[in-house]
């Protein structure tokens, strides 16, 4: 699933090919993507507006119209992909029609993506960006924002960081990696870490997310951002998908565990 580096690749990929560009149409292949409003709706509402602006909240793409959002949410293996007159594939589901006689289709095998319009007064107070936690780079991140949110909590620490209403953006590919950095094992209780434990999360996970955006990204199976465009960021992975191979710090057989369902990734001598 693409994570906040992999979106923010997809963004700034985005942004510099249809930024300016007015929607004419939509053709919507499979109205099961369109979360909101309902698909007819959408296509009368999205119709003559201009895209003004494409940012980014956590996992979410949010492409900033006229007079709306158009929040969309990759899942799986969402991807975008700008086109002249070519024939349209199966798996591309919604097809916006611009006036420079090109089109920007979401494709996505799995059709797990969900797509939002929402009037652009609403947008942080309804959902789903409401429900969201802050960015990695808030200056609101402290260990006592962290402390808060976890003192209650006998669940996991990687379940934790893989909660978008704590922290927006971490999934399961950097929180493996944040953890090891952090030297916290992932089954430790969120209730039971320490200031300088909360310190570390809060650095190691500004670090790691600024280096895969650098790198546009981690490419694991079919993730890849619009255009084609390949993340690096999986050459510098250092404990996840790295079973039974040596931890690079202290020569330890990486060992691979779940944790609440997820295939979790970690030193058990460097995370004890």
């Amino acid at each position: 699933m693409p994570e906040l580096p992999e979106v923010e690749t997809v963004r700034r990929t985005l942004k510099s090919l249809v930024l300016g560009r007015k929607i004419n149409s939509v053709d919507i292949n499979f109205n099961n993507i369109i979360e909101h409003p309902t698909s007819l709706e959408f296509k009368e509402k999205i119709k003559g507006q201009i895209i003004i602006d494409i940012k980014r909240k956590g996992k979410w793409l949010m492409f900033e119209l006229d007079d709306y959002y158009m929040l969309s949410h990759l899942r799986m293996e969402g991807k975008y992909f700008l086109k002249s007159n070519e024939p349209i594939l199966k798996h591309e589901h919604i097809i916006f029609n611009l006036d420079d006689h090109k089109t920007l289709r979401y494709h996505d095998t799995r059709k797990f993506g969900k797509i939002h319009l929402i009037e652009k007064d609403k947008v942080y107070k309804t959902k789903p960006l409401n429900e969201l936690g802050l960015e990695p780079w808030d200056k609101n991140l402290t260990s006592f924002y962290l402390k808060e949110k976890y003192k209650n909590k006998k669940l996991p620490i990687k379940t934790l960081l893989l909660d978008q209403s704590i922290i927006t953006g971490i999934g399961n590919i950097y929180a493996d990696e944040i953890l090891f950095l952090s030297h916290i094992n992932p089954l430790k209780k969120g209730c039971n870490l320490c200031d300088s434990e909360l310190n570390d999360i809060i650095k190691h996970t500004k670090d790691i997310l600024n280096q895969a955006i650098k790198m546009g990204g981690t490419t694991i199976r079919s993730y890849e951002s619009s255009e084609g465009v390949h993340g690096r960021f999986q050459n510098n992975l250092l404990v996840h998908n790295h079973e039974k191979e040596k931890c690079p710090s202290c020569g330890e057989i990486i060992v691979k565990i779940k944790v609440n369902g997820r295939g979790t990734y970690y030193c058990p001598k460097c995370q004890k």
